[in-house]
């Protein structure tokens, strides 16, 4: 064997030694980047139909979402779903339009016989899951017949239905404290058919409860659904 041959041969070795290193690098590299997996997915909401288009009006307010903000997902662990259809609802006050059952009752829309109206101030309305839950995420919609956004939205959530107990807040864009339930950091944001959907990662609670202080529009108080959705707790 002569001397040529030596050399293509050493050098044929040196191609395969060092391209073998570069593929089993590329291994390791891609088995560290693999993102992580869970038992968690795209919570599932049914959003009623859009009813207003075009360019929204100018909303007073010193605190509002940019309408560009994206609202990303709300992520929950699989067998989460629904779990505040037809529970009971109590509220501050009785309403003057619609009826307090019809803020777990599924209808969604934004019309007429579809909300239910209260007077100004301050106002809550409150669930009682019956029993403690693990809440993953509440959803709310106020009215979205126009563009309009809701002013102080603190969501709660506790143990007793007078609010003494083991009382968490969830959501809160009231950013002056008018309610008296604490400053927000949460923007206020327009109302449309898609509501807010706030995540609240496995607490236990049995009560929920929603506040508002008027919108942009007027003095008064709307609510059209009220939702949680949870799993039983184990």
């Amino acid at each position: 064997m002569n001397l040529r041959t030596w050399m293509n041969r050493i050098l044929c070795a040196i191609i395969a030694l060092s391209l073998s290193s570069t593929a089993w690098a590329g291994e390791e590299a891609a088995t560290e980047s693999a993102p992580e997996t869970d038992d968690q997915v795209v919570l599932e909401i049914e959003f009623p139909t859009e009813l207003f288009t075009g360019t929204p009006k100018n909303l007073e307010s010193d605190n509002l979402e940019p309408r560009t903000a994206k609202r990303e997902p709300v992520k929950a662990p699989k067998g989460t779903q629904l779990i505040s259809a037809g529970k009971p609802v109590t509220a501050s006050s009785e309403p003057f339009v619609g009826d307090l059952e019809m803020v777990t009752d599924g209808d969604k829309a934004g019309t007429d016989g579809s909300f239910v109206e209260f007077d100004p101030g301050a106002q809550w309305v409150q669930v009682d899951l019956e029993t403690p839950r693990e809440i993953w995420a509440v959803a709310v919609w106020h009215y979205h017949g126009e563009p309009r956004a809701y002013k102080d939205v603190v969501i709660q959530l506790a143990d007793d239905d007078a609010f003494t107990s083991n009382v968490r807040t969830v959501f809160n864009n009231d950013h002056d404290d008018s309610s008296g339930l604490g400053v927000g950091e949460d923007m206020e944001y327009v109302d449309n058919n898609t509501g807010r959907v706030i995540a609240v990662n496995g607490e236990t609670a049995r009560y929920v409860r929603s506040y508002t202080n008027g919108n942009t529009s007027n003095s008064l108080n709307h609510i059209i659904e009220l939702e949680v959705y949870g799993k039983s707790k184990e």
